[in-house]
């Protein structure tokens, strides 16, 4: 168990939480919630004892051991994968490491000797003499191939060392679990199997994530952070998110009876713990009833944009066809390879691909910012398309003396400044802040910006580069909801699974020669992947 008595936390005048009281009790996974800038991050840290609180205790049992996730990629850089796992238990790790030295040591002495025979007995409790198999066991499962095992960590590339130091914390059953974004980076079928350890993991984890399939996937409590205090609500992030949304509807109502809320809400409860895929999450949120104080349920202060992309015009019946596309990189190494496909009406289609550059070239090659080695693409002349890129800074550059209103004012044919006002507000811009300049915007406020860029525009096809990329969860949902009722076309890709299930209709998987198809939905698709690999 971990309690957190009285917690509370301060920078100058900004209070993130005060009086926080909890208790993190055995079996159960908690999603950390909150509005960015909330502290989600910040309360892992206080956990955790690299930063103190204001005020405040956070107990735990003795002789219980925590595991963090790093976030420090280069930290274990002189050290080989398998030996990094295993610093996961780093008092296990020691004794290894002073054992084996006494082992090697030509001139041990019988005192050295007994120190070894007691280093090993304790050895063998803590589970160390299956440790190196128990750690290559989980780097298998986290995609990282048997040669890599023993590789340094700075020759491994950026994806790989993320799971690897995943692999850190999860070695070693480690009592109390503590997770930050652990799911940036990983592949699709990586988050599947982290999902499916985490649901089955008996101990305490707490976990940060903007992944909503993955919280939905582990978690039997959120822990949401707002009002300037942190509260413990049993149930996933889907539930969370619908209570929440139920109360705010009802408080708007002030004539509705506490009888009918409850009446919904047993409703919801019903229709989830059906389509439970876990057993111990259909029970936790058929529990969730029965601790119901309604009274203490405040509908969200979060504020969500508003999204929607409204096409200026119809589409003809040729969209795009891309024929034998191929590109290299600078060194020429082939990125892709003879792409060839043509877009349908009405299709949305998710793009796949486990190379982060190549992805990235393809989209930049499809909305004209790179030249093709070879091939063609022929866009429809009823089409008009609009492009988000992962990387966006190419649009603020040279732009960090204006302001947010003069900055968007570049892209909209109405040059009113009420209506960039208007429009900017809608997308959580208020007040003075419709004033900052472009230099200070976080990564998600500029994700929010272009998307007001792509929506004044009124395209009928979307390019978007991983578009959750930077944004709330509250961002996300209205995004995912936009690209839902979009009523045009869409190539798009994303680490978000619940988008991708939900968006898209056609999956295109750009393998380093050529594509490989599916027209069933995305969950399909990477359950037909996982048997694929099985049986490989």
């Amino acid at each position: 168990m971990i309690t957190v008595q009285n917690l509370a936390l301060q920078y100058g005048k900004r209070v993130l939480f005060e009086d926080v009281n909890l208790k993190f009790t055995q079996g159960n996974c908690y999603g950390v919630i909150g509005a960015n800038g909330a502290g989600k991050s910040t309360f892992l840290k206080i956990l955790s004892g690299e930063i103190a609180a204001n005020r405040g205790l956070v107990q735990m049992e003795p002789g219980k051991r925590m595991a963090v996730l790093r976030q420090n990629h280069q930290e274990f850089d002189n050290y080989t994968a398998m030996d990094t796992v295993i610093m996961g238990h780093r008092k296990m790790y020691d004794i290894m490491i002073e054992k084996n030295n006494i082992y090697m040591d030509p001139d041990a002495t019988e005192a050295d000797s007994l120190r070894a025979a007691d280093l090993e007995a304790e050895f063998g409790e803590m589970g160390g003499w299956t440790a190196e198999s128990d750690a290559g066991e989980l780097l298998s499962n986290m995609g990282i191939p048997t040669a890599l095992h023993t590789a340094l960590m700075s020759e491994l590339r950026g994806p790989d060392k993320v799971k690897v130091l995943l692999a850190q914390a999860l070695f070693g059953n480690p009592d109390y679990l503590l997770l930050d974004e652990p799911t940036n980076d990983l592949d699709a079928l990586t988050v599947t199997w982290l999902s499916d350890f985490l649901a089955d993991f008996r101990n305490i984890v707490i976990v940060v994530s903007h992944d909503r399939y993955f919280l939905d996937m582990i978690c039997t409590h959120m822990v949401d952070i707002d009002f300037g205090a942190i509260n413990i609500f049993s149930g996933n992030y889907t539930f969370w998110y619908e209570t929440s949304q139920i109360m705010r509807r009802q408080t708007d109502i002030n004539n509705k009876k506490v009888e009918n809320k409850r009446q919904e809400l047993m409703e919801f409860i019903a229709r989830f713990s059906a389509n439970a895929s876990k057993s111990r999450q259909a029970t936790s949120r058929k529990k969730a009833l029965e601790k119901l104080n309604l009274e203490e349920i405040k509908p969200s202060s979060r504020r969500y944009p508003y999204i929607a992309f409204i096409p200026e015009r119809q589409p003809g019946d040729i969209l795009l066809k891309v024929d034998g596309l191929t590109k290299k990189d600078i060194n020429g190494n082939v990125l892709f390879d003879n792409i060839s496909f043509t877009v349908n009406s009405d299709e949305k289609v998710g793009i796949i691909c486990d190379r982060a550059v190549a992805m990235t070239a393809f989209f930049d090659v499809l909305a004209g910012k790179e030249t093709p080695d070879a091939g063609t693409i022929e866009w429809g002349q009823t089409i008009t398309y609009d492009y988000l890129p992962n990387d966006n800074s190419a649009f603020f550059t040279g732009a960090n003396d204006l302001t947010l209103v003069d900055w968007l004012r570049q892209y909209s044919e109405e040059k009113d400044e009420q209506f960039i006002r208007g429009f900017l507000g809608r997308m959580l811009f208020s007040g003075e802040e419709v004033f900052k300049k472009v230099s200070v915007l976080s990564g998600g406020e500029k994700v929010r910006c272009m998307l007001s860029k792509i929506m004044l525009a009124h395209p009928n096809f979307l390019l978007f580069d991983d578009p959750t990329n930077h944004l709330d969860l509250e961002s996300i949902i209205t995004l995912n909801d936009a690209m839902k009722n979009f009523k045009g076309n869409i190539i798009f890709n994303s680490h978000d699974h619940q988008l991708m299930q939900t968006v898209s209709n056609r999956i295109i998987e750009i393998l380093p020669m050529g594509t490989k198809e599916s027209l069933s939905s995305y969950e399909e698709y990477l359950q037909q992947k996982k048997l694929q690999l099985a049986g490989a």
